[in-house]
């Protein structure tokens, strides 16, 4: 029997890997590519995975990222129903420590 295949979407990981850590940073580079949507459409773009995707928002996506479709789409077997994990938002474990860290201002008292 053949195996079930699924995939892995890993947008929100290539894009914490080049600095974009809001959802809203790609609104403006697919408008300059002629593809508008609205910053929630974009939000479920990064955090869930597509089950349809238009090939010219892809061909967006590996352009502005500078990226091949390799690092956005991972092929991986399909779990059974008995070992699938439930559902994260946010996707990959992991981009958070890509976040860069806030400062912290302590107040010395001088003023």
């Amino acid at each position: 029997m053949t195996p079930k295949l699924d995939y892995r979407w890993n947008l929100r990981a290539v894009m914490a890997e080049r600095g974009m850590f809001a959802t809203t940073d790609l609104i403006e580079p697919l408008a300059a590519r002629e593809i508008v949507l609205s910053s929630s459409q974009v939000y479920r773009l990064v955090v869930e995975r597509p089950e349809r995707l238009s090939l010219k928002v892809l061909m967006a996506l590996l352009d502005i990222l500078d990226c091949g479709m390799d690092d956005l789409i991972e092929p991986v077997a399909a779990a059974s129903a008995a070992t699938k994990r439930r559902k994260v938002v946010g996707g990959d474990a992991g981009v958070g420590d890509l976040r860069p860290k806030r400062a912290r201002v302590r107040d010395t008292g001088h003023r």
